[in-house]
């Protein structure tokens, strides 16, 4: 299908792992299978990460198993380190992600490390992600703002982009991960951004913490982005950065570009079907809007 941004879906990973009870493997392999009916083509469908950091994720192998039988779909999975890596190397992913912050404090928090150190950790996976053809992502966290140390400089998320690419990395994620941006700062360091590196390997990770999201994700198409990570749902949490609300939802911007005439390539009626179940699995209340439209009001919509 023509497409004209992409939709990164991260419900099974980022939608899910903020999750106390744990969800049956099961049922999360039925979201995504129906993700991939609806015509997502990119999916993050789990972590390997230690269960004892994030439960929610403790099934990781029996989701990455079961997505070979899957097709015209590019699977990831997030890793912390290089075992990590080695655990997910096995399975059916053709993306890896991994994840450093822009801010010392949050890496302090979330990994144990410094910036600097998790960069080299990096280093040392680019030449085994090549060799396996699979495509190493670099996801820059709080690119924003931190829960602990406050605001971010852009200059430090521009050059830890550079650095990543320098690195090895094949594409660059800028994630809002408690949802503080507004839309000017982020159509900013955008534009920024895709100026230093090109669109083309960049897309955004946004939170819905203060309703901004969907207008966020605007002002970044329109700065050049084409790349978008959204939860279905808007479901989302971050374990390790206090206050941080669901993801953008999937549904919302599907329906936003969909009634610019920017192709996602998703079939809307699919996926709120998929953004219902996505919630059912839910405790907490999700945050798309979109989704509560009525089944009778789809065929006004305009597409």
């Amino acid at each position: 299908m023509t497409r004209d941004v992409t939709i990164l879906e991260v419900g099974p990973r980022d939608g899910l792992q903020n999750e106390a009870g744990f969800i049956p493997t099961e049922k999360k392999q039925q979201l995504i299978r129906m993700l991939a009916d609806a015509g997502l083509t990119r999916i993050e469908a789990t972590s390997f990460v230690h269960p004892k950091r994030v439960p929610q994720m403790a099934d990781a192998e029996e989701v990455a198993r079961s997505l070979a039988d899957i097709p015209h779909v590019s699977f990831s999975a997030l890793v912390p380190n290089r075992k990590g890596y080695e655990r997910a190397a096995g399975y059916a992913l053709g993306e890896i992600n991994w994840v450093t912050s822009a801010s010392p404090a949050f890496n302090k928090a979330n990994i144990n490390q410094t910036i600097e150190e998790n960069l080299e950790a990096f280093r040392e996976l680019v030449p085994l992600a090549g060799e396996s053809g699979r495509l190493l992502r670099f996801s820059i966290a709080t690119s924003f703002g931190c829960p602990f140390a406050g605001r971010v400089d852009p200059d430090v998320v521009v050059r830890l982009a550079e650095l990543a690419l320098d690195a090895g990395a094949g594409e660059i994620s800028i994630a809002d991960t408690i949802g503080i941006a507004v839309p000017d700062e982020v159509f900013s360091l955008c534009d920024r951004l895709v100026k230093a590196v090109g669109s083309e390997r960049l897309s955004l990770h946004l939170h819905d913490t203060r309703g901004l999201a969907l207008t966020n994700t605007y002002a970044a198409y329109t700065a050049g982005i084409r790349t978008f990570e959204t939860a279905a749902g808007g479901l989302g949490g971050c374990p390790f950065a206090p206050g941080a609300a669901g993801n953008v939802a999937t549904e919302d911007v599907v329906y936003m570009f969909e009634r610019m005439k920017v192709k996602t390539g998703i079939e809307f009626s699919k996926l709120l079907d998929t953004s219902e179940y996505a919630v059912s699995l839910s405790m907490r209340m999700p945050l798309g809007r979109i989704r509560l439209v009525e089944k009778k009001e789809q065929s006004t919509i305009g597409f």
